[in-house]
């Protein structure tokens, strides 16, 4: 689903740190840009059962976006991986709500079931430990630590971000609405409970588009097709398109 990562990346078009400003609260929108999300997932170690199982987790919470709680909650049974792809997540409140799944991810998944033998029925949390019990916030935190800890080798970037659960959180949304999914769409995608708390991600995706206006330079008229199939995608568009970013 990410793109392999070239081992010589340049700095990436936009900003890591966006400062926005609520009322009189200041907040740090901190995402991954493309590369350093590829970077981090071909950190794992996919030679090993439980580099596998990292992946697996990691590639699925990039694609969802969710609250690590509620990745650490899913069971099998949640996951559908027919079309239309899909994973039943419970949210705050206990409310639940469908997320979509790349086609990527899904095949990342049926994998990882079969090979620890895992029944598509099971109602027993997905992602466990070498001790067969369930992995915990504590776990996925040093995972990710560890993963973009490793990928700094890699894209220089990193060196200069403070990685965390809720950074995946920020990238998924982030890069939605860069692919032109509305506001709305996005809240329910996340689990908002008001579109209110999506508008920052607006801002977010303003500022990049500053940063590439001033960095751009005229290269003439741009082809009507070529200005169509940059805004007009829809969220499957989206999923399917994401394989640009598949590791090897």
């Amino acid at each position: 689903m990410w793109s392999r990562t070239r081992r010589s990346v340049g700095a990436p078009l936009a900003s890591l740190h966006i400062n926005l400003f609520v009322g009189l609260r200041h907040t740090l929108v901190e995402y991954l840009e493309t590369c350093e999300v590829a970077a981090t997932l071909d950190a794992t170690d996919r030679t090993t059962p439980d580099g596998r199982r990292d992946h697996a987790l990691m590639l699925t919470l990039f694609n969802t976006g969710v609250r690590v709680q509620e990745m650490l909650d899913v069971r099998p049974s949640d996951l559908q991986l027919v079309r239309p792809f899909q994973v039943r997540l419970q949210g705050k409140g206990r409310k639940e709500r469908i997320c979509p799944l790349g086609p990527r991810t899904v095949k990342v998944l049926r994998a990882f079931l079969s090979e620890r033998g895992i029944e598509p029925t099971s109602t027993q949390q997905l992602f466990r430990n070498r001790r067969g019990e369930p992995l915990t916030r504590f776990g996925v935190r040093y995972l990710l630590r560890k993963y973009t800890s490793d990928a700094r080798s890699v894209v220089k970037t990193l060196e200069a971000k403070r990685v965390h659960p809720h950074v995946i959180r920020h990238t998924t949304a982030v890069h939605l609405l860069q692919a032109a999914v509305d506001l709305v769409t996005i809240s329910h995608w996340l689990g908002h409970t008001s579109v209110e708390a999506t508008n920052r991600y607006a801002a977010v995706d303003l500022e990049t588009k500053r940063a590439a206006v001033a960095k751009a330079r005229p290269l003439g008229p741009v082809a009507p097709a070529v200005a169509a199939w940059r805004t007009d995608r829809t969220i499957l568009q989206w999923l399917e398109s994401s394989e640009r970013y598949r590791v090897m």
